[in-house]
């Protein structure tokens, strides 16, 4: 699959999953007469046909449309539905090819130039074209269309340029050679022009409502593993399987093995853990409290929790230093490094790695996971739990307790603010209340307020109406694959989104040392302009991060190809099929 750096994973079931499947669409013909493409995919075992694979989700999606997806409870369908250029190996962090068979480089190194593969065609049946690659870049950088990927794809303010070379090949150049192209070109999901392009014709506006979740499910087409075939909001997204997909194993039986791929909204993690306990699901991401319980429990319940490494995500709060979207006294606080810093001292890391994570976790001081043995710098500056130091930091900086016991600032503000998370992910509710009673110690006072995650992502991507957020992102292999977030321009900049200039010296300073890195051929330099730009973050606290918490997927035993990946992913959908098929 490949590498997105978007905003993170994250409603009760009214029926049966039987009746569900029942009701919905029948499946596509399989086309015979399509000249497609088999290319032969690796596995360690050829697989059996049918079966459902069901997981869960504690959202539902925003949208169908990958283009203007940010949140992974959308990209966890499109990106089973959509496919780009290239994509990402698993199991190594190798970009491979995707829709490009193949691509070249130009020895100065500023022209990539990319082969399409011959025979793709849409799950309606219309030929992949490079009309199609083309449109997804006119949508990408159109005006007003909200997406991510435009952060990806501009390079030192300037957008990448690209032209047709011919009917397969399109030829991609940048000012200078840019070492990390391959991943940046990966975000671009290959979007079908036939579809969307009366929709993008009529502007940014209207593209952006495209591919709704009230679109009926067969005009949304794409080119990967599976078609959506029904969506029941607040219970459950169908995914059938896209019997014209390219690939094939190594027996040329075309891929994927499953049948249906089936993701159930449900409430929140605790319903999520019981769903797979019921053996209602095939998935589930145990809690690190869990894994001594998920351990005892694999026997009875025919699974396997895997002991992975540390998650590449990250959890954080941060507060809103955009003018767009808070006041002063509030904005003053929060642009305040010296209130950051202070505050970045009062959070008891090791609470929440005992009370949240059972010991099975580590303080995080930075940005990069320390799973991410890559790029990870060991020697940032850290905040140990120290409400002594948190205290004098504040009193230098102004800072007072009045007689009532309330922290005050300079002019005699009471210092209050609200503290936001998605309702149901109890892991970030039970962080957000360790950090509510730390904070309370120091004298502020602070509401604890969870709420539906599609609308706290509407806070902030677009009205910024927010005053600080416990949130996550996924990470990935190559920090340069998160410059919407890291860019002062980005759209994921999460203090103060799409600056028109910096608005701080230190934001400078990450916008240079990303466009260094973007460009940066060697990766052993490339490594210390991440260890920089991580140093900045650590200093400047713009978010203040928790911990890292491992990784254990318990993954039912019914499941074949199971191998755990690089960020303690356990196996590819393309290829994971179930020994069993006795499910709808």
């Amino acid at each position: 699959m490949r590498e997105r750096i978007i905003m993170p994973l994250l409603v009760i079931v009214a029926a049966t999953l039987a009746a569900a499947m029942a009701a919905s669409q029948s499946a596509p013909p399989t086309l015979p007469d399509i000249p497609n493409p088999k290319v032969v995919v690796e596995a360690p075992e050829i697989g059996k046909f049918g079966g459902t694979y069901i997981v869960s989700s504690i959202s539902d999606p925003r949208t169908f449309n990958p283009i203007v997806a940010q949140e992974t409870s959308s990209t966890g369908v499109t990106g089973a539905i959509f496919e780009g250029l290239v994509e990402q190996n698993y199991l190594t962090g190798e970009i491979e090819p995707g829709l490009a068979e193949s691509w070249t480089t130009s020895p100065d190194g500023r022209t990539w130039t990319f082969t399409l593969r011959q025979g793709v065609r849409w799950t309606d049946g219309t030929p992949l074209t490079m009309d199609d690659v083309l449109f997804s870049l006119e949508a990408v950088f159109t005006d007003g269309v909200q997406t991510s990927t435009v952060d990806l794809l501009t390079i030192e303010d300037k957008p990448i340029r690209w032209r047709k070379v011919d009917d397969r090949r399109i030829a991609f150049m940048t000012d200078k050679p840019v070492g990390t192209f391959l991943r940046l070109i990966g975000s671009l999901d290959i979007i079908p022009k036939h579809k969307l392009g009366d929709a993008l014709a009529k502007g940014g506006a209207e593209f952006n409502k495209t591919y709704g979740i009230d679109t009926p499910p067969r005009e949304i087409v794409g080119t990967g593993l599976f078609i959506l075939q029904s969506y029941v909001p607040g219970q459950r997204v169908t995914l059938l399987r896209n019997p014209n997909y390219w690939k094939v194993d190594r027996q040329g039986n075309r891929l994927p093995y499953l049948t249906r791929y089936v993701i159930l909204i449900v409430p929140n993690l605790e319903a999520a853990r019981l769903k797979f306990l019921a053996k209602e699901t095939d998935l589930y991401s145990a809690r690190a409290r869990e894994f001594a319980e998920f351990k005892q429990g694999e026997q009875a319940g025919n699974y396997t929790i895997h002991d992975g490494p540390e998650t590449f995500s990250s959890e954080f709060l941060v507060f809103n230093q955009n003018p767009t979207g808070v006041a002063p006294p509030k904005l003053t606080w929060f642009q305040d490094v010296r209130f950051r810093r202070a505050l970045n001292y009062a959070i008891d890391r090791k609470t929440i790695a005992e009370q949240v994570y059972a010991g099975r976790a580590s303080p995080a001081w930075g940005p990069e996971s320390t799973g991410n043995t890559l790029y990870y710098n060991p020697k940032l500056p850290q905040y140990p739990y120290d409400t002594g130091r948190a205290q004098q930091l504040l009193a230098e900086a102004g800072y007072q307790k009045g007689s009532e016991g309330l922290l005050r600032d300079a002019q005699g503000n009471i210092v209050e603010f609200i503290i936001s998370t998605n309702a149901g992910n109890t892991d970030r509710e039970a962080i957000g209340n360790i950090v509510r009673q730390d904070f309370t110690k120091l004298g502020i006072r602070v509401t604890f307020a969870p709420e539906a995650f599609n609308t706290l992502v509407g806070k902030l991507t677009g009205t910024f109406k927010w005053e600080a957020v416990i949130i996550g992102l996924t990470g990935g292999i190559e920090p340069v694959t998160g410059r919407n977030v890291w860019l002062s321009s980005g759209s994921l900049h999460m203090w103060w989104p799409k600056q028109e200039k910096p608005a701080t010296e230190w934001e400078v300073e990450i916008d240079r040392l990303f466009e260094r890195a973007t460009a940066e051929i060697n990766q052993n330099r490339r490594r210390q302009l991440y260890f920089q730009y991580q140093e900045v973050v650590a200093t400047q606290v713009p978010m203040m991060f928790f911990t890292n918490p491992k990784t254990q997927p318990a993954v039912r035993n019914t499941l074949g190809n199971i191998k755990l990946g690089l960020q303690g992913v356990p196996g590819e959908l393309e290829t994971l099929y179930q020994k069993t098929t006795s499910r709808p």
